[in-house]
């Protein structure tokens, strides 16, 4: 939904062929005065490749928050990213074991967890330069900045939330927030930030950081709630 409008916006990318865009257009069309539709440039996809970050057999992202449960510590990422990767890695040797996959879900929502088990893995409870303090919940238009292994450090605003994302094959994700801030491969699971409180992880989105783009992202509380996690 458009807050400001009040309207339901219809995002569709590059894989919605042509009639099937003009049957979306006649269908919004019979409401225009509560629905618009647009088309996105590129295909809505999930942000994963190789290269830096977090690394899985044949995967690449990037880790979102470190958060702990009493004495034991893990990170927040994607769950497009932990779904079927048992564990993952410092580098793309896999040589240093991070430490395992302890909770995924995806589609419907996308975040999975991943418990620190080496012990030389530090984990400290900051983001690049920034110590985390807490969390926040998104608002529209708000100022906002995304962190990822890929692109490092991007920044726009709070453009939408409770958006639904289909990224195909059945890959249906709800309740994300919705910005104006580019991304690419290996972002996956990075964190939306808004000074010291952190307010999402990566999903995906469309188009890249030479164009620019949009991206969308699970609310980091609902991530917390679900497994008695806190940021430090």
């Amino acid at each position: 939904m458009d807050e400001r409008t009040g309207k339901l916006r219809v995002l569709a990318d590059t894989t919605v062929a042509d009639a099937d865009l003009a049957r979306l257009s006649r269908a919004t069309g019979r409401s225009a005065g509560a629905i618009t539709l647009e088309r996105l440039d590129g295909r809505l996809r999930t942000l994963l490749s190789g290269g830096d970050g977090i690394y899985a057999a044949g995967r690449r992202c990037s880790a979102g928050v470190n958060v702990q449960s009493a004495s034991t510590y893990y990170f927040v990422t994607a769950g497009h990213c932990t779904d079927g990767m048992p564990t993952w890695y410092t580098s793309s040797a896999m040589t240093t074991t991070i430490g395992p996959t302890t909770g995924t879900s995806f589609p419907g929502n996308d975040f999975g967890v991943v418990q620190y088990s080496h012990p030389a893995v530090p984990h400290p409870g900051a983001i690049g330069t920034v110590d985390v303090t807490g969390t926040a919940t998104a608002h529209v238009g708000q100022s906002v900045c995304r962190r990822g292994a890929t692109t490092g450090v991007r920044c726009g605003v709070v453009t939408a939330l409770n958006a639904t994302v289909n990224y195909g094959s059945g890959d249906i994700v709800s309740g994300l927030i919705q910005t104006n801030i580019c991304a690419e491969p290996g972002d996956s699971g990075g964190p939306l930030y808004a000074g010291d409180k952190v307010i999402g992880i990566l999903s995906g989105g469309s188009g890249n950081c030479t164009t620019g783009g949009t991206t969308y992202y699970q609310p980091i509380q609902e991530v917390l709630n679900a497994y008695g996690l806190s940021v430090y």
